[in-house]
């Protein structure tokens, strides 16, 4: 979820192999669906999406993974012909422009993917847009600063404005803008738009320092993930498009529950994963998520 400007990116492909080595890959089967419509389906979107260092990895550039929810999606329908372009790093303006993967290579447009035959399209970016990496990698150095304050939301909301906040209200423009592009090039398409699940718990003050977010800052920052996740909801409710809560489904597995539980890792992986981003257990409950959505 820029590419080669994310500390926490970089840290995950130079553990590439010994995620791999030593992680336990987790089941990732999902039911047979019907709820899949037939015909090509387009995967847009960011790391949470690709599922890097998510055995196999089948394209290093984007740090792809071949049980990402896509695959697990494709899969439940039988035939549906999955095309899947998620990239690691991925913000708004790499689907709609194009941009660079973690390897340095040159992309295209995510767009580019969707053609006026896709039956279904699903989207799931924004997280990079307003800082994802940076803003785990600001609040953990701060948080050994003072662990049971608030020093990250002090950071954020110095001077009286929440930074976080305005970045929020000023990617939804940007998303919408993704997903009215998408909607002129298939115009037939189920668009259905993911939100992100729960890196802290849902209530309480956290579990640092396994999971170094200092105690105050842990409602803070729940809350700054519930606003991108209403933004993203608005989005799609005003364009056109459904929307998939990842989110609900994730309460109690979060960072700070046990590797058999949690979906999302910490900052040492302990299932083979990307820090602070979905492992198997992860996509696969996003998978979920998504043949819910579509069935209703």
């Amino acid at each position: 979820m820029p590419r080669p400007r994310r500390p926490l990116l970089r840290t995950a492909t130079r553990l590439l192999a010994l995620a791999a080595a030593t992680a336990g890959v987790l089941s990732t089967a999902v039911p047979a669906s019907a709820a899949v419509p037939t015909g090509r389906y387009v995967a847009l979107g960011d790391s949470y999406t690709s599922g890097p260092l998510i055995p196999t990895q089948v394209d290093l550039n984007c740090l792809r993974s071949n049980r990402n929810y896509p695959s697990l999606v494709a899969a439940s329908a039988g035939s549906s012909p999955l095309v899947d372009v998620s990239c690691s790093g991925a913000t708004t303006d790499d689907i709609r422009y194009g941009g660079s993967g973690s390897l340095g290579g040159p992309l295209p447009p995510q767009l580019d993917a969707v053609t006026a035959n896709t039956a279904l399209v699903t989207v799931q970016i924004g997280g990079n847009d307003i800082g994802f990496s940076s803003i785990i990698s600001d609040c953990a150095q701060a948080s050994f600063s003072s662990p049971l304050g608030s020093p990250c939301k002090n950071l954020y909301t110095a001077g009286g404005t929440d930074q976080l906040q305005a970045r929020i209200t000023a990617t939804a423009p940007k998303v919408a803008a993704v997903l009215q592009a998408v909607r002129r090039a298939a115009p037939g398409a189920r668009i259905v738009v993911l939100g992100y699940p729960a890196i802290v718990p849902d209530s309480g003050y956290g579990c640092w320092p396994l999971v170094p977010i200092a105690y105050q800052d842990v409602p803070y920052l729940r809350g700054v993930a519930k606003s991108l996740n209403a933004m993203l909801a608005g989005a799609a409710a005003a364009n056109d498009a459904v929307y998939a809560d990842v989110y609900t489904p994730s309460i109690g597995r979060d960072t700070c529950k046990s590797s058999g539980t949690r979906w999302v890792e910490g900052l040492v992986p302990e299932n083979a994963a990307a820090p602070f981003h979905p492992n198997a257990r992860g996509e696969q409950g996003m998978a979920t998520a998504v043949l819910a959505t579509l069935d209703n």
